[in-house]
């Protein structure tokens, strides 16, 4: 079985130029989503080598009103000193992104809640889940949430993607996107309401995918420096790499 590593993981926006170092990803539907529109380096740049890639996405960036910067680097390599000087010096944030994986069978077991329902997004209750993902994503901005609302619609037609929502107390309460592919099944944007979180709502949101899904391996990104990565491991998904990247915002 082929191990997943984070080239598993879908990139939402294409890539529009690639050389020996690095790929250029661009999502023009929706410039404001660091995470479509970025330098993703297959090589650790040097210092000078950075500099010019930075160069090169600020001026790409303007001609499209952008005002953020984001780089990715290779898989399991660590930026050198002269790298991470130079991103506190100038105002990037560092972090890190962790990749696991399960196999279905390892999930652990749940006790049934009767007060939690989960169930594939249909047009039946689409407008559940489009208004509960629209509060979660308006802490990002309410333009961020509006074009996220364009995006669910487009990914709610893809046959490779199936959107799940969950009820709790028969209220709309956790919402999570699923991606699927021949031997991957990839859990993304998991998010359950706030005040209903410790009530076995992200849980119940796993479980549907496990028992569905359970003759695949579930993989999923975990942002390195958010607690989420501990609930991870304890319910018994593999560690796999990590993926450095920095970010910064400039003013407009």
């Amino acid at each position: 079985m082929k191990k997943p590593t984070f080239r598993d993981i879908e990139i939402i926006g294409g890539v529009i130029a690639e050389n020996e170092q690095y790929r250029h990803y661009h999502y023009p539907e929706m410039l404001i989503r660091y995470d479509s529109n970025f330098i993703d380096f297959k090589l650790m740049p040097s210092l000078a080598e950075f500099q010019q890639t930075e160069i090169f996405l600020k001026e790409f960036h303007q001609k499209y009103n952008q005002t953020h910067l984001k780089f990715e680097f290779p898989e399991n390599e660590k930026t050198g000193p002269g790298l991470q000087k130079y991103f506190e010096d100038n105002g990037y944030d560092i972090g890190f992104m962790e990749l696991y994986a399960i196999q279905p069978n390892d999930f652990p077991f749940q006790q049934v809640n009767t007060e939690i329902r989960v169930e594939e997004v249909t047009e039946h209750n689409y407008n559940d889940f489009i208004s509960l993902q629209y509060e979660t994503d308006r802490q990002n901005g309410e333009s961020f949430a509006n074009e996220k609302v364009k995006l669910s619609q487009k990914q709610f037609a893809d046959k490779n993607n199936m959107k799940v929502i969950a009820y709790y107390q028969g209220e709309p309460a956790g919402t999570m996107n699923v991606i699927l592919s021949d031997e991957f099944v990839e859990i993304d944007d998991l998010a359950v309401q706030e005040e209903l979180q410790r009530k076995g709502i992200g849980g119940s949101l796993q479980r549907f995918v496990m028992d569905r899904f359970y003759d695949r391996t579930v993989i999923l990104v975990a942002d390195g420096q958010d607690t989420a990565r501990e609930m991870y491991q304890r319910q018994n998904y593999q560690y796999l790499g990590f993926k450095y990247e920095v970010q910064r915002i400039d003013e407009e």
